[in-house]
This record gives C-alpha cells, structure tokens and sequence, in this order.
C-alpha cells in the first residue's frame, strides 16, 4: 500500500447521525452501506452512533439487504450509566455478528473519573475518552496512561474536539499539537472528532444551512501528518505550524512519500502512526474528505 492510501485507510469514522449533517438514522444507515461497498471502502472506519439510539439502529440495519448487512464495525457513544453500557454492549453484540460495536467513547467530567467510566468494561474493549482540548489536557492524558497500566495493553486513548458547528468550537492549532505532545509523552494514542470536512486547513461554511457562517478549519491531513510528525520526534513548535498549513503547494504527494515544506513521510512512518498513535476522526460526511482529496488531485 502506498503513503496516501495507508494514511487513509480506515481513517474516517462515519458520524452521519450529527451535526451539521444530522441525517435520520434510516439514511446514515444507507450511506454507511454504500460507502462501505463503494470505491472508496478502505477510508472508511465505523459507523458512530449513541448507544441511546441502537433500536433505530438495528431497525435500519435489518432492512438492507442481506448482503449488505456483512462487515459492519460501529463505535458507540456511551450514556449516563458505565455498568448499564456495559449490558447493552454484549448483549447487542450477542445478537449481532456482522454489525459488532468494536469500541465506545465517552467523556470524563475530571482526570479522576475516567477510571470509573471504564471499570465496568472487559480489559480487551476499546475505549476513547473525550479530553478538553486546551491546558487541562495533560491532566486527562495523565490518569488515561495510569489506567491503561504500565505496559500500555489495555485499549484507551484519547478524543479531542478539533471543531463544530461555531467558530469558538475550533481550538488552536498550538492547543492541538500540545495534546498531541502530551499523548506522544504518555504513550496514549488519540482520534479527534468534528470540523475535518476538508483535506487542508482553511475558511469555510460550517454548517451546511444556507447563508451560514464561515471560520477557519482543521485539515485532516495536517492534523494526522502532524500526528506523524510528533509520532516521528518532531517539536511542538512543528506541529503547530503544520496544524496551520493553509497552503497547498506546501504538500506533494507521491507514491511512497508525502511531504511537507521538505519534511518527508514515509509510507512505513504513516502506518506506525495510524497503528499506534493517531486511530481515525468522526465526521458526519464520508464523502466531502474524499472529495476535498480529489479536487487536489491527490486522490
């Protein structure tokens, strides 16, 4: 596989269900099917819905076509209750062999709560635990590496929000590259959620309401070649200035390397890096990044 195609191998979470896409869920559910047998299949990752919603789920997903019902992943979005979660988890994935929940995210409140969030899960269950994107990040990261324990086996990491549907949403790109810092530091690996529609980072609408208002937003090549970058050794400094890379010609893209301003990637640095440190981004739209690539002539 070459260096574009490993960056992007399963790398977009399909959030259909949210905002500013907010799809019903008989919809999401058609969309995620298609993606998954269109020509595009290997970015796509898991399907991301609340676990408050999974009988709308399994009523949408029973009615496609049994072909099509094969080889779903989904990574669920946790309620109030970690020991009820925890029963509807296995229970629906007793039920459920071609449509498995392989992972749950949740958000912990203060650094102490994430253990209690996860306690009730087997040690083997992946779980991302949203962290505030700003100063009080390392704190987080901190109790996630206590918890994964000293040899890192057990499946936790990190989420941060790099956007929504308001300007104020969107962190600094230095806030982004010192969580990424701290992760890196940690050894805990990370996704990131919301406001990666597009390849490179720049203005555009947030939502898709007529007239909306526009900002400034996250690429998500500079947010996961930045994640190479710090994966690589490289500076916080560094990161930050590729987090807010606005310019294209600033990036070529070959066959075995993608490059940045001289900095090289190679497809062997980009597996390790969606391997072991940056895992995917939810996105309510699955074809707008495959788009946005295309239009660069990149993909």
């Amino acid at each position: 596989m070459s260096a574009l195609p490993t960056l992007l191998h399963g790398l977009i979470d399909y959030a259909g269900l949210f905002p500013p896409a907010k799809l019903p869920m008989t919809d999401a559910v058609r969309n995620h099917a298609d993606y998954l047998r269109g020509p595009h299949a290997g970015a796509l990752g898991r399907f991301i819905v609340p676990l408050a919603r999974l009988t709308e789920f399994e009523a949408a997903h029973a009615r496609l076509a049994p072909a099509a019902q094969a080889g779903w992943q989904l990574s669920a979005l946790a309620g109030d209750d970690p020991a009820a979660d925890a029963t509807v988890i296995r229970d629906f994935n007793s039920r459920h062999p071609s449509a498995r929940i392989v992972s749950l995210e949740t958000k912990a409140a203060t650094p102490a709560d994430v253990a209690r969030l996860i306690a009730p899960f087997p040690s083997d269950f992946e779980i991302w635990v949203e962290v505030p994107g700003n100063s009080d990040a390392p704190a987080f990261i901190a109790a996630l590496k206590a918890t994964r324990g000293a040899t890192g086996a057990r499946p936790l990491g990190a989420k941060i929000r790099t956007g929504g549907v308001t300007a104020s949403a969107f962190p600094a790109p230095a806030d982004v590259a010192r969580f990424m810092l701290a992760c890196r530091e940690a050894g805990v690996p990370f996704k990131t959620t919301a406001g990666l529609h597009h390849p490179l980072r720049g203005e555009f609408a947030l939502t898709y309401e007529p007239g909306s208002p526009r900002g400034v937003m996250f690429g998500f090549l500079n947010v996961f070649l930045a994640a190479a970058l710090v994966h690589t050794g490289g500076s916080e400094a560094d990161a930050g200035a590729l987090l807010g890379e606005m310019d294209a010609a600033a990036f070529a893209v070959s066959a075995d390397v993608i490059t940045w301003r001289g900095r090289r990637f190679t497809t062997a640095q980009l597996a390790a890096t969606r391997q072991n440190f940056a895992r995917s981004f939810g996105s309510c739209s699955f074809t707008e990044p495959i788009e946005g690539l295309q239009a660069l002539r990149w993909l």
